[in-house]
């Protein structure tokens, strides 16, 4: 369905008409403890036709600055569309967000196990539910995400390669880095793009953390997008960066030689020359100390912020290629 069309939509045997306002709740399982768990589904709709647009994060239930920036997009009325529908979904997966934890309680990555099954796992009833209900109406996506275990990403837009409506969108976005990665098997936004949605994956910040410069990238980025489908609120300015965003082919993980503690000496998003030192591990002791240094010049896109690493832990995320278009 189009949403061009502006007909009422149904979610879960819930109408919503053009012009109206509705908070649908997805309720599909409860708790061991028989509590129900409601997923709010935020639906805001313009009398005027225009597109329909998802704005999603918590797919990992400790990625909490995803929900906070899709939070702090509806306290501003900032999801009350000019034309068009805007549906938000602070947490999808509300059980990992209750126990700060990356999986839902039957240990698998929720981004793992799309399309899904409606008699699978509870992860794959899930994505299941989330396609069957709510995707068929969705004309674009953005899904906020963050690093995990300690590391923190730099604000980055993530797309296919050679997608020319999705660098377009990310162009609009303009957060400070751009990423071109292939879609993952068994992910969201591989189902998204098989089902014609055109989504943008936001990373930044990192687990269980709140960062306010990355919040406010992610609004400012949507406000952007909203403007461009011009779908954003009247009442909303818009503003745009002075610098346009870094487009990043190709990139490596810097890992761990040695186990000890660990002492960064660069920020997030600088750019480093190749031999320019960017860490030492230490051991506890005082008596041993290594130093960790650039492999190659680039733009560091992620950075561990855990005080101690263990061999083979990923510990910089740096750019090996960068994009002139």
């Amino acid at each position: 369905m189009s949403s061009l069309e502006h007909k009422s939509i149904t979610i879960f045997k819930e109408t919503v008409l053009p012009g109206e306002s509705k908070t649908i709740n997805m309720e599909i399982a409860t708790l061991h403890t028989m509590t129900k768990l409601k997923i709010p589904i935020i639906v805001e709709r313009s009398k005027y036709s225009g597109p329909t647009i998802l704005l999603s994060a918590g797919l990992h239930g400790d990625e909490i600055n995803g929900v906070e920036i899709v939070r702090q997009i509806i306290t501003k009325n900032i999801n009350k569309p000019k034309t068009g529908t805007i549906i938000c979904i602070p947490v999808i997966n509300v059980f990992g967000f209750v126990n700060q934890a990356r999986e839902f309680p039957d240990k698998r990555d929720l981004n793992r196990v799309f399309p899904g099954s409606k008699k699978g796992s509870l992860a794959s009833r899930f994505a299941f539910y989330l396609l069957k209900e709510i995707m068929p109406h969705i004309d674009y996506a953005i899904d906020f995400h963050a690093g995990g275990a300690s590391r923190f990403n730099a604000p980055q837009i993530r797309i296919v390669p050679k997608n020319s409506e999705l660098k377009k969108l990310a162009d609009v976005f303009q957060a400070p880095f751009g990423l071109y990665s292939k879609n993952i098997a068994g992910s969201f936004r591989n189902s998204c793009d098989k089902l014609g949605v055109k989504m943008l994956l936001f990373e930044g910040g990192k687990s269980v953390n709140i960062n306010e410069e990355v919040t406010q990238e992610g609004i400012e980025g949507t406000k952007r997008v909203l403007d461009h489908l011009g779908m954003l609120n009247p009442k909303k300015e818009v503003t745009y960066p002075e610098k346009p965003t870094i487009y990043i082919t190709k990139s490596n993980w810097i890992r761990a030689k040695y186990s000890g503690m660990f002492h960064g000496y660069t920020s997030i998003g600088n750019y480093v020359v190749k031999g320019q030192l960017l860490a030492t591990i230490s051991d506890p002791y005082g008596k041993i100390e290594f130093t960790v240094k650039a492999p190659n010049s680039g733009y560091i896109i992620n950075v561990n912020d855990a005080p101690i690493v263990y061999q083979g832990d990923a510990i910089y995320h740096i750019s090996t290629q960068i994009s002139d278009v």
